[in-house]
């Protein structure tokens, strides 16, 4: 009796199943699988990494690293548009907090709290709520996403993960259109645009004010 060929559509399947995996689920089901509660400390404004590489520290010499597993601060990338060029900048997602994965005991919550730059757990002083899973991906998926390889297949992620613009304008802002037909005029931004980089603006043309298109290099700040 002769052995039956594999199923190759079956093993495509298979295969497929393994190369489309949602970064976003995979990064929940790590987070889940975890040890320990995460947890939310105040620092200074600023000085968040600093204390990361304190509390790193701290845990090494205190031998608490049976009880602190991780210390994030959660990052993100902002497209910053200044003077019309815009700029990708890496910064803190939530200045004056850092996130610790840990066992709370009286030891660790010691170690933690007297952590040079630490200036308290968010929450009960001394019987701090962990956060949720929710709440843990909230704060940490912009920044571990960011860092994964890019995938030739879009995800669920690309929302998540891309860089966040910021706009150096606002609605109701004077501005001088310095390119295209209506150069040197004044104009009036109505609507701001981050994706496509583009604004409305209102333009006196005729004593009338019309509404016109431009991108952000086609005006500058009065």
């Amino acid at each position: 009796m002769s052995e039956q060929p594999l199923d190759e559509n079956a093993t495509d399947v298979a295969a497929d199943a393994e190369t489309s995996v949602d970064p976003a689920q995979a990064l929940r089901d790590e987070l889940r699988s975890l040890p320990g509660d995460w947890y939310v400390i105040h620092s200074y404004a600023g000085y968040e990494n600093r204390v990361k590489t304190n509390l790193q520290t701290r845990a090494q010499s205190l031998n608490m690293e049976d009880y602190i597993f991780q210390i994030e601060v959660p990052m993100e990338e902002v497209v910053e548009i200044k003077n019309t060029q815009p700029k990708t900048v890496r910064r803190v997602r939530i200045p004056g907090y850092v996130l610790v994965r840990m066992d709370l005991t009286d030891e660790s919550w010691g170690a933690v709290r007297h952590t040079p730059g630490v200036t308290g757990f968010v929450g009960h002083t001394h019987q701090p709520v962990p956060l949720s899973l929710d709440e843990v991906y909230s704060m940490l998926a912009p920044s571990l996403l960011a860092e994964q390889p890019e995938s030739s297949e879009k995800s669920s992620t690309t929302a998540e993960s891309a860089p966040r613009i910021e706009v150096d304008f606002e609605v109701g802002e004077s501005v001088t259109v310095i390119d295209g037909p209506f150069e040197n005029l004044a104009a009036t931004i109505s609507e701001i645009n981050a994706e496509s980089q583009k604004l409305k603006v209102l333009v006196s043309i005729f004593g009338r004010e019309t509404p016109v298109e431009l991108a952000f290099n086609q005006v500058t700040k009065i």
